[in-house]
């Protein structure tokens, strides 16, 4: 893996009025890798995210992406993104989502557009299905389309939040696989959330742990699992939240 750091977060804290959202939260993550951010409901990784994604502009800390302000770093087109609560646009076909998105990405270019258009197939694996309305599909389905359309246009760097969220269990297994695979086939560095601490270390070659809107330790999910002495990353959060 190369050692290239893609993502630096320093001291990162963001306040909502009177409620800090984050405290304390630090990482970094490296060119080619799934990273996870863990942590129950309301830690704070939704937040941490979006400031990543270019999305939250005002924060105190310190925050690059490819060595730059995360939101330089999202107009150059470096970064793609999908929100816990992304759906397609539900009046249109399948394919009809992905190549309206592919031409955003492809800025004119007809055979780029053709080239993320013909991944995305591939990626979301939809079948016929792929060209019916998206009004038609389950959940699992739309959640797929989503996945294929964020990381189809081969992005230095995918931000996805809670990418399996209330997924069936043969969905989640066919998201999970294609972020796998898409990070370790094209390269491509993966930043997720996901409470679901088994699912992430499945998923991800780093971790960090995020607790009250703080980092509570970070590293590989065994190297984690080894120093607490546990057997897996669900008993590790809880043995670190219940010491903090």
């Amino acid at each position: 893996m190369n050692e290239e750091i893609v993502i630096s977060v320093i001291n990162l804290r963001k306040k909502f009025g009177n409620f800090w959202a984050l405290k304390d939260v630090n990482f970094t993550v490296k060119k080619g890798e799934v990273f996870g951010l863990i942590g129950p409901n309301g830690a704070g990784k939704t937040t941490t995210l979006r400031v990543v994604a270019g999305i939250i502009k005002s924060y105190e800390g310190i925050v690059k992406v490819f060595g730059l302000d995360p939101v330089k770093a999202k107009n150059n087109g470096y970064i793609s993104y999908m929100p816990e609560d992304a759906f397609p646009y539900e009046k249109l076909t399948g394919i009809e989502n992905l190549q309206f998105f592919a031409e955003l990405y492809s800025r004119g270019d007809k055979r780029k557009t053709q080239e993320f258009v013909e991944l995305g197939i591939k990626i979301a694996n939809l079948g016929d299905k792929i060209y019916q309305p998206t009004s038609t599909y389950s959940r699992g389905m739309k959640r797929r389309l989503i996945i294929a359309r964020t990381l189809m246009v081969m992005p230095k760097l995918a931000i996805l939040d809670e990418p399996t969220s209330a997924l069936d269990v043969d969905s989640a297994v066919r998201v999970r696989n294609t972020i796998v695979e898409m990070s370790k086939k094209y390269g491509i560095t993966i930043i997720l959330s996901s409470h679901n601490m088994l699912e992430v270390q499945y998923m991800c070659d780093n971790i960090a742990m995020i607790n009250d809107g703080k980092t509570i330790i970070s590293g590989s999910p065994n190297d984690i699992i080894e120093k607490l002495k546990v057997k897996n990353l669900e008993e590790a959060f809880m043995k670190v939240i219940s010491n903090a």
